[in-house]
């Protein structure tokens, strides 16, 4: 068994884990993770963990969910990410209720140790996390305590590679050589189909699903401006590998690398034509 503080795990059909997803809210996994999940889905040799951080209590609402509590908000959103789980055939879903106020607290390290636990259970060779970039404090508390956990681990047991992922912000800026691109051309009727089960978020006032799908075929579109489209959906990716193989490597300098890089490139092409 798996110790964790005050988690429920659901376990599906497949027994093997090649890939991990750690997700601040319910919804995130199918947003940043999606390429774990259709590269596992419908494949017997691939299997995709989903881990959900927060207790879903703290979003925005409106329309029919207006006037619901906090505590019926996270019941329903626990009840779509387990349907989520289902019809994305993952190996196991953890949903690991913690409010978003602790996984924001840097002296707070449940979240931490329940990622570790699972990490070591799991043994996952691929992770996708938030990108260390994105605008919502919640994810990147939750992959700042991801990589934490992932430096726990002995260096054998590490994944091979952990990947930062969008979702409150894209990574279209990042240049060519530091930006992981993802062909999610695979299975689009199922990705459309995991964000559409979001009914809280969507009928709620936040269109993830014309929203993420758009955001992944404009990916495609202007990934290449002097070439044709290859892939007809694509995310991007962040690789925050180094983070885990060096447990000395300052977060917040890598960080700045990417932010000065992505200057540099812009200020030499813009010198070019002045």
């Amino acid at each position: 068994m798996i110790e964790l503080r005050h988690a429920y795990l659901i376990f599906g059909k497949k027994n093997i884990c090649t890939c991990m997803g750690i997700g601040a809210h319910q919804d995130d996994l199918e947003i940043m993770a999606i390429h774990g999940i259709i590269t596992a889905y419908n494949n017997d040799k691939e299997g995709f963990v989903g881990i959900v951080a927060a207790d879903g209590a703290g979003s925005a609402r409106s329309g029919e969910y207006a006037n619901i509590t906090d505590e019926q908000m996270a019941v329903l959103r626990k009840a779509e990410q387990k349907e989520a789980a289902r019809m994305g055939e993952y190996t196991c879903l953890a949903m690991l209720n913690y409010p978003s106020k602790e996984i924001k607290d840097p002296t707070q390290q449940g979240l931490q140790e329940d990622l570790y636990r699972l990490l070591i259970h799991f043994k996952p060779q691929t992770v996708y996390i938030h990108n260390l970039c994105d605008s919502h404090p919640t994810h990147i508390a939750t992959a700042v305590k991801a990589i934490a956990a992932i430096r726990q681990m002995d260096k054998g047991l590490r994944p091979k590679k952990v990947y930062g992922m969008e979702v409150w912000r894209d990574l279209d800026w990042l240049p060519a050589g530091e930006k992981v691109v993802f062909d999610l051309s695979a299975h689009k009727d199922l990705q459309y189909s995991l964000i559409r089960v979001f009914r809280t978020q969507i009928a709620g006032g936040k269109a993830y699903d014309t929203g993420i799908m758009g955001r992944r075929q404009a990916n495609a579109t202007f990934s290449q401006s002097h070439a044709v489209d290859v892939a007809t959906l694509v995310s991007y990716g962040m690789d925050l590998t180094v983070l885990i193989q060096n447990e000395s490597a300052d977060i917040a300098e890598f960080v700045s690398s990417k932010i000065k890089k992505f200057e540099a490139k812009a200020l030499a092409l813009l010198v070019k034509v002045l």
